[in-house]
């Protein structure tokens, strides 16, 4: 689950492959993990180009502006994957 300020999107992965994006809001809906933040914070880490310290979901997590939550297991288990999936949408 992706929060981007109050819309939520959940994001189901196949395979290694983005099957389906859903935008919430969602009531009891189970995921894995869920990166959460407000609006302004994903609209710069997705600048084409963002300044230092909104390059990387480390980075925003040590300014406080990005919340990890649920299995961090898993999360840690394919970081580079999720990273990668969300730098995507600089392009």
């Amino acid at each position: 689950m992706v929060e981007v300020g109050d819309a939520q999107y959940f994001v189901s992965i196949e395979d290694g492959y983005v099957r389906k994006v859903e935008k919430g809001p969602f009531v009891q809906r189970s995921w894995r993990f869920a990166l959460r933040a407000r609006k302004e914070c994903w609209d710069k880490f997705w600048q084409k180009t963002p300044e230092p310290g909104w390059h990387d979901l480390f980075a925003l997590l040590r300014r406080g502006d990005v919340r990890f939550e649920g299995d961090q297991r898993v999360l840690m288990a394919y970081l580079l994957y999720v990273k990668l999936l969300l730098e995507a949408c600089r392009r």
